[in-house]
C-alpha cells in the first residue's frame, strides 16, 4: 500500500508539472492546502529525558523474566507512561517455557488517532538471565524502553495524528537457551496472538519495533526481515535528520520482536543497532557486564526518536 501511495504521489506531481508547463494552474489549490497532514514537531524528542528514564529503569536490575525485578520493571513503565496516553494496562500471562510455565507482564498503552488505523511502537524490557546479579541491560532493553515512554510524552503534546498510536512493552523477549516457540519471543507472540484474535491486525498500518538503539557508537542495523517501504521510509527519515551515515542494512535477518508481525504480514520495521562494543563492527557488550549506562548516550537516543517521529509523519502523509 504504502509503495502505491507514493508511486501515485510520483504521478500526482508529473501530471501538475505538465499543467503548468501549458500555462495551467493545479485545481481545488485550496482544497490541497486544507487537506494538507498533521505532522508532529520532531525537535520536541529530548535526548537527555530519555537517558533519564533509562537510569531509572536501570535501577531495576537485573529483570529477567519470571523475576520480582521483571513485575517491578512493568509497573514502573506503567506508572511513567499513564500520564502521557489515554488507556494503559498491564497483561499479566502465563506461557510455557522450557523450564516450564512463566508468568509475563505485557504493558500495552494507547494514545488515539483520528482515524480507524494503528501504529504499534514496541520494545522490550525484560534482560538476559544468567549474566550477573547486578547486569543493567541499559542499551538491550533499557535504551528503547527509555525511549519510548520521551515519544509518548512528546506525542501527548502534539496534534493527534491520523491513527491510533499503540505503545506496546514486551516482556519475555529474550531466550534462555536458544530461540524457539517456548523460548523468547513470548510477550511479542501474545501479543500479536490477541490482535489475530480480536479481528485488530488488518487494522495495523505498521509495526516499529525498537531495540539497542543508545550506543554511543551508533550503528543501526536494519535487518533484511523487514517491510522494504517501511524501510525505505527508515533510511530518507535519516537523511532528513542528518544522520544516514549511521543507518545501513544488516547482512542478514535479525530475530527480535518484530518477527511475530512480519510472519503474519503485518508490515514491519527493526530499528536495531547490532554492533554495541568496544570497536566498530564488534558487538562485544552485548549481553554482558559492559551494557551498561556509561556506554550509552542522550545524543544517539535523541537521534532514533526524531528519525521514529519523522516515520510517523510520514506514514500520516500516505
Amino acid at each position: 500500500m504504502i509503495a502505491r501511495m507514493i508511486m501515485n504521489r510520483t504521478l500526482w506531481a508529473g501530471w501538475i508539472g505538465c499543467l503548468l508547463i501549458m500555462g495551467c494552474q493545479p485545481p481545488e489549490a485550496e482544497t490541497l492546502d486544507a487537506a494538507k497532514p498533521v505532522s508532529v514537531a520532531v525537535d520536541a524528542v529530548d535526548g537527555q529525558r530519555a537517558l533519564a528514564l533509562v537510569r531509572e529503569l536501570v535501577a531495576i536490575s537485573p529483570r529477567d523474566s519470571g523475576t520480582p525485578g521483571a513485575e517491578k520493571a512493568a509497573q514502573w513503565i506503567r506508572d511513567r507512561i499513564s500520564p502521557v496516553v489515554d488507556t494503559c494496562e498491564i497483561d499479566t500471562f502465563a506461557d510455557d517455557t522450557i523450564t516450564g510455565p512463566m508468568t509475563f507482564h505485557n504493558v500495552i498503552a494507547t494514545l488515539k488517532g483520528t482515524g480507524g488505523k494503528t501504529v504499534i511502537l514496541g520494545s522490550h524490557f525484560d534482560t538476559k538471565s544468567g549474566i550477573s546479579d547486578t547486569f543493567q541491560g541499559a542499551n538491550d532493553s533499557g535504551s528503547s524502553t527509555g525511549l519510548l515512554i520521551e515519544l509518548a510524552r512528546v506525542l501527548h503534546g502534539q496534534p493527534r495524528l491520523p491513527f491510533t498510536i499503540v505503545f506496546a512493552f514486551f516482556d519475555g523477549e529474550e531466550c534462555r537457551r536458544a530461540y524457539g516457540p517456548t523460548d523468547g519471543l513470548h510477550g511479542s507472540r501474545r501479543y500479536v496472538g490477541q490482535l489475530a484474535s480480536s479481528g485488530q491486525l488488518a487494522a495495523i498500518q505498521a509495526v516499529i519495533v525498537l531495540d539497542m538503539i543508545g550506543d554511543k557508537d551508533l550503528t543501526v542495523t536494519i535487518p533484511r526481515n523487514t517491510t522494504k517501504a517501511l524501510t525505505a521510509l527508515a533510511f530518507q527519515a535519516a537523511a532528513a535528520e542528518g544522520v544516514r551515515e549511521k543507518f545501513r542494512l544488516a547482512y542478514g535477518d535479525v530475530l527480535d520482536d518484530h518477527v511475530p508481525f512480519f510472519q503474519r504480514g503485518v508490515p514491519t520495521l527493526n530499528l536495531i543497532d547490532f554492533e554495541h562494543g568496544s570497536a566498530p563492527g564488534l558487538n562485544d557488550y552485548w549481553h554482558t557486564g559492559q551494557d551498561s549506562l556509561e556506554n550509552i548516550s542522550a545524543e544517539s537516543l535523541q537521534h532514533i526518536g526524531r528519525v521514529t517521529l519523522r516515520i510517523l509523519n510520514a506514514l500520516a502523509a500516505e
